[in-house]
């Protein structure tokens, strides 16, 4: 199964209403907010970073980039650096699926990715989030209400500033 095969059925399952859209290829959060036709502050940027010394996924707002000292002293960690383009392919393989690439990662951890989930706080003060849901050409929008219902973040804080 796909990872939007996943995500899709994992929505499905919980009674989450969502709304998926087919596109070119968005290299970037500007790409993807124009073939949503959203704003780039609802694009959901899922980062995947090394947190001493395991993995962790980071979302934040499209429009925001990651404070590497906030999150570092907010999580009492020493060392945070971005996960390798293969650390990111082989942390997201699954059975018989390839690893993600880079702008593809979906902003869940478990049970779509086993990974510790982090969210930025200004998600929540989005109605909607839209991401790429495993691929650089499908994404899904949906309330960030519901998002934040069922992605069930690890924690909740501000790591983001404004670009």
């Amino acid at each position: 199964m796909t990872v939007l095969e996943s995500i899709r059925a994992w929505l499905v399952e919980q009674g989450i209403s969502f709304r998926e859209v087919q596109h070119e290829p968005t290299p970037t959060s500007e790409d993807a907010a124009r073939a949503r036709g959203e704003e780039l502050r609802n694009g959901g940027k899922a980062l995947l970073m090394k947190v001493d010394d395991e993995f962790a996924l980071f979302v934040l707002p499209a429009d925001r980039r990651v404070d590497s000292g906030t999150i570092r002293r907010t999580l009492g960690i020493r060392k945070l650096r971005f996960a390798s383009r293969e650390e990111l392919a082989e942390l997201t393989a699954g059975e018989g699926r390839e690893g993600l690439v880079p702008g593809s990662v979906p902003p869940f951890g478990e049970p779509i990715l086993p990974l510790r989930l982090y969210v930025e706080e200004a998600i929540g003060g989005n109605e909607r989030i839209a991401f790429n849901a495993g691929s650089l050409t499908d994404s899904i929008i949906l309330d960030v209400s519901d998002y934040l219902e069922i992605a069930q973040p690890t924690r909740i804080f501000g790591f983001a500033e404004t670009e």
